[in-house]
């Protein structure tokens, strides 16, 4: 089974290096020069935002201080929330019950993962 959390974190590094070297890009652009899927891009979104590297204006995302903590970190408490009631929740459950779309709570996961939070190969909580 794939670790998320290291893909998460290398979907994170393509991301920064690709926006560093050619500046804003749009997501759907970045997201097919990465070569990541929708899962993994969103995931790293999260991470990046976390680490407080990236923000986005309309759907253009570039480098510098995030203007994403708002969404991403509401939609991470959320989840973390429902994480630590359960122990233990599939993609589906984690979204359905936190009321968070699939796109934002892979975001959410992936700045959970930053924070060493869950264990995102079975959604169990590590902290």
């Amino acid at each position: 089974m794939t670790n998320v959390i290291a893909e998460f974190s290398r979907g994170a590094d393509k991301i920064w290096k690709l926006l560093n070297a050619q500046g804003p890009i749009s997501e759907t652009t970045l997201m097919n020069m990465t070569m990541l899927n929708e899962q993994m891009f969103y995931g790293a979104i999260g991470w990046l935002a976390r680490e407080n590297k990236v923000n986005r204006n309309g759907h253009v995302y570039k480098l510098g201080p995030t203007n994403l903590t708002d969404k991403i970190g509401t939609d991470a408490g959320k989840i973390w929330g429902l994480l630590t009631t359960l122990k233990e929740a599939d993609m589906n459950a984690i979204a359905k019950l936190s009321q968070v779309n699939d796109a934002d709570a892979y975001s959410a996961l992936g700045w959970l993962a930053c924070e060493q939070k869950i264990d995102a190969k079975s959604m169990i909580v590590l902290k």
